[in-house]
């Protein structure tokens, strides 16, 4: 895993990513006409962004419309080299999120699957992840708030 560093990012370059945050789909026409600046340099802003890995446009989907019926948070805790934990973790599809912390837990890991039968065979899949010494399965049973709008100010 590499450390990634921050971009110093002026303002018209956060509005643009706001503007997109609103609608992935605004076209670079309407988010000139709001940021001040022509469709071109909007397209041309958009891409730097992109290559820079500043942002990614994709779209959401909700797992529960798509028949996945368990989305849970997994704890892991483990002995020996967390980045190599973590890489093989990352590497099971079925886990969307994976995270290196401090505290109770070494890993986290976000898990989006379509039944308990895919459940229970995915926490062996992870508990057999060389490392891993413990999980701990926290089960989403009502989800509140999921944006992926972070402020960029």
């Amino acid at each position: 895993m590499t450390r990634r560093t921050s971009v110093q990012l002026d303002e018209t370059a956060k509005q643009i990513i706001e503007q997109l945050q609103e609608d992935g789909r605004r076209s670079y026409a309407a988010i000139g006409k709001a940021v001040g600046l022509s469709e071109a340099a909007v397209r041309q802003r958009v891409q730097k962004l992109l290559d820079a890995g500043v942002m990614q446009i994709v779209g959401v989907s909700d797992p529960i419309m798509l028949g996945f019926d368990r989305q849970l948070m997994v704890g892991v805790k483990c002995e020996g080299d967390l980045e190599r934990a973590a890489d093989a973790l990352a590497a099971v599809p079925e886990i969307d999120y994976v995270v290196i912390t401090a505290g109770s837990f070494d890993i986290l890991l976000e898990v989006v699957c379509e039944s308990d039968e895919r459940l229970l065979e995915l926490i062996g899949r992870i508990r057999d992840v060389p490392g891993v010494v413990s999980t701990e399965s926290f089960v989403y049973l009502k989800v509140r708030k999921q944006t992926y709008a972070w402020r960029t100010r």
